[in-house]
């Protein structure tokens, strides 16, 4: 047992991201046929065996990194023993493991009710759906910005397999539209770090805010250029205006359980303004840009979004642009760009996120029982169900309208207490207020139509058609969709009980976010002068060690000991050359200019 703890404790954080990984190399190699075999298939029950376990595990293991990560304690990995800034490192902290316990906490009711039926409408759903797990651990796991755009691409190519899940001419016609805006925001995305790597010489997060304040005024220019660029894509994957009119039609079209994981999706863009806009450029100037561009968009998108589902037609474009003025209220806060706000946004993410999911998981539960009317938000003949239908609608209404006590109207609450000697103060409250008032009379005009003005059964006897066509509704829920339904419901309901101790806990997270010098302390090693190794200003000629360094004379080699651990130091990769120049260059106490700790080895 000691072995295991120490173990897992050395390879902390990584095996969030291995866990989806093996599952979904495991699950290809099963094997699958065509989606009109797949219930038969005799393989069937052991790809949702594996696929539930490996959730479940996943969910144990966020739970676990929560607690370690609660103490207030970072921890990092170095891939390969390579460590920052010239390796890839994965950070866990407060942040990134309130993310990991989100994300999971969706991913098992969502994957446990897709498992019952919905699986088996396409091919390869167990394994996408794992995918795309993994590019959304890794994307908040990680403490590279490059790796960021790696993770990003791994996630976007797995929701591509997924949008088309269940096929169809609409899905595949939005899937195009959906596939080609990802592919402009991965271009700009790698635009916009090649001018931070060419201006700063680092991707590593920690190194690109230690290294912002000291460069020259045109590199310094060049890198909050590269910056804003990613704020763009980030903008693009959040579905802010005006670059997220794709979202309401395009989770419309998505099958039921595709639609209720997608929207953490646009939460990862909400984490990535966060984590690298918010925080990474934490310079005045970045800061005065973005708060300038941030706060209008914020509460543009939050209308917009609003007055969109007053005159939406489909029960599903509904919710998305519900969740459009949802993610407008979250940029609002982070543009607030104080402690309290950040604590808000962290609150009401969780939140939005869990409510919009409930909610298409209802919309498919509504779907199934209107008949040939779907969801279209037209006069029908009652639901069957429609006495726990419309339960349910009301307290999703209640939930995501911010109307006490739940979680919604808390978290509205928090983030106007943080507009507390904000200089618009009186615009932000106004447009929230607005917002919510709006939104009651959306949800109000659409439980009108779907329940208040239903025709009655006895109502439409004489209408053989009708009657008929009534009859022929379904009398109970899909499989596991109204279980799944209140489990997000109960979720939510225990998350608003429990709104004290996760205040405190947003709170601190908001704090350690915006320390940098902690990041820097955690991820950086220094030398014996407590120095940062590291480059600066980026010189081409100026190279880490390697592994194989040869019998070249290395005027680095006394920074080996800081940069890789004791076994590797002792191993058989360090040559007994590189090992003497090591304790020859100890000896002397060789010194280093502050200018440029890495000195350029001789062709």
């Amino acid at each position: 047992m000691h072995n295991f703890i120490q173990f897992w404790a050395e390879h902390t954080p990584i095996f969030s991201i291995i866990i989806p990984a093996f599952t979904g190399f495991i699950l290809v190699l099963l094997g699958n046929p065509g989606s009109g075999s797949l219930a038969y298939d005799w393989r069937q029950p052991w790809r949702r065996g594996i696929s539930l376990i490996s959730a479940l595990l996943g969910l144990a293991t966020a739970i676990c990194y929560l607690m370690v990560a609660s103490h207030g304690q970072i921890s990092s990995y170095n891939l390969s023993e390579w460590t920052a800034p010239f390796g890839i490192v994965l950070v866990l902290d407060q942040l990134s493991a309130l993310m990991l316990v989100l994300t999971y906490a969706l991913a098992v009711p969502v994957l446990w009710f897709a498992s019952r039926e919905w699986d088996t409408r396409g091919r390869y759903f167990h394994t996408m759906f794992h995918f795309l797990l993994m590019g959304l651990c890794g994307a908040f796991l990680t403490g590279d910005l490059f790796n960021l755009f790696v993770f990003f691409e791994i996630l976007l190519m797995a929701s591509y397999v997924l949008l088309l899940h269940g096929q169809g001419k609409a899905r595949f016609q939005l899937g195009i539209h959906y596939v080609t805006i990802n592919l402009l925001a991965s271009a700009l995305f790698l635009i916009g770090l090649g001018m931070i790597y060419g201006s700063v010489g680092s991707l590593n997060m920690a190194d690109v805010a230690r290294l912002l304040p000291s460069l020259q005024p045109d590199e310094h220019k060049l890198a909050v250029a590269g910056g804003l660029l990613l704020f763009v894509v980030f903008g693009i994957k959040a579905a802010m205006l005006p670059v997220g009119f794709w979202l309401p039609k395009t989770y419309a079209v998505a099958t039921t359980p595709v639609a209720a994981i997608f929207t953490i999706m646009t939460k990862v863009g909400i984490y990535a303004i966060l984590r690298v806009n918010g925080t990474v450029f934490d310079d005045a100037l970045s800061q005065s840009i973005l708060q300038n561009c941030l706060l209008p968009i914020g509460l543009i998108t939050s209308l917009y979004g609003v007055i969109g589902a007053i005159g939406a037609e489909r029960l599903r474009r509904f919710v998305g642009f519900m969740v459009l003025s949802s993610i407008g209220t979250l940029l609002t806060a982070i543009a607030l760009f104080n402690t309290q706000a950040w604590s808000a946004t962290l609150y009401y993410l969780v939140h939005s996120t869990l409510i919009a999911a409930a909610f298409y998981l209802l919309c498919g539960w509504i779907t199934s029982q209107r008949g040939v009317y779907k969801d279209h938000l037209k006069i029908a003949p009652q639901m069957k169900q429609h006495h726990v239908l419309s339960i349910c609608y009301f307290l999703i209404a209640l939930m995501m309208a911010g109307l006490p006590p739940f979680s919604g109207f808390l978290g509205k609450v928090f983030i106007l207490q943080a507009t507390a000697n904000e200089p618009y103060q009186g615009i932000v409250i106004t447009v929230i207020l607005v917002v919510s008032l709006l939104s009651i009379l959306a949800f109000t005009r659409v439980g009108f139509i779907l329940f208040w003005r239903a025709s009655k059964p006895e109502e439409i006897a004489h209408i053989d058609a009708e009657y008929t066509a009534y009859q022929a509704t379904p009398e109970k829920a899909p499989p596991r969709n109204d279980i799944a339904i209140y489990v997000l419901l109960a979720s939510l309901i225990c998350y608003m009980v429990a709104a004290g101790p996760i205040q405190q806990y947003t709170q601190n997270t908001a704090l350690q976010i915006q320390n940098n010098a902690l990041y820097e302390a955690t991820l950086l090693k220094k030398d014996e002068l407590n120095q940062v190794i590291s480059v600066q200003p980026f010189d081409p000629e100026n190279l880490p060690e390697t592994k194989y360094g040869g019998e070249e004379l290395d005027p680095n080699a006394h920074l080996i000991p800081y940069t890789i651990s004791e076994d590797t130091l002792s191993g058989e990769h360090i040559s007994p050359y590189k090992l003497r120049q090591i304790q020859e260059q100890q000896t002397h106490e060789m010194l280093i200019p502050d200018d440029a700790q890495l000195k350029p080895v001789e062709p």
